[in-house]
């Protein structure tokens, strides 16, 4: 796709802050919390793809696990790093360069200690991947840097 065919960022999606770490080379991403609704989602471009000229699969694996590990928090209420123990990702279909993709969170479970969550990631043509993760919940704040989260993100949990 050209960018005279790049699809548009959908209305209610907020620009993710750089600066996160590794999930930076996501850049430029976006996301949407609205209540329990946990949304995640780019539009694929060049530097996202691989040598087949279709969104990498690591690109995918991070959107989900990033998706994922927010849901879990959004159902906690809490504001914390979220380690995961496990993702597994399913690739059903190809995402183009161009096209918007979006990590949906579906299904939340939330324990005593850990967080379980599944969804799916789509685009125009239908579901790309699905997802599932679990994730350990810590009992501290200090699984995440200072000003990583709070703060210095707009928009997370209502901030």
């Amino acid at each position: 796709m050209s960018d005279s065919t790049t699809q548009p960022v959908p209305e209610g999606f907020t620009r993710m802050p750089s600066g996160l770490g590794f999930t930076d080379n996501l850049q430029p991403s976006y996301r949407r919390i609205e209540g329990d609704t946990v949304s995640f989602g780019l539009v694929v471009q060049q530097h996202h793809g691989n040598l087949m000229g279709i969104c990498h699969g690591g690109v995918l694996m991070t959107l989900a696990d990033i998706a994922a590990a927010n849901g879990v928090n959004v159902a906690r209420g809490v504001l914390a790093g979220s380690p995961t123990i496990n993702l597994a990702v399913d690739f059903i279909s190809a995402a183009r360069i161009g096209q918007w993709i979006q990590a949906d969170v579906h299904l939340v479970t939330v324990k005593r200690r850990f967080g379980f969550c599944s969804g799916a990631i789509v685009n125009s043509d239908g579901v790309v991947a699905r997802f599932n993760g679990t994730f350990y919940l810590p009992d501290h704040k200090g699984m995440v840097k200072p000003g990583a989260i709070g703060d210095g993100v707009p928009g997370f949990l209502g901030e």
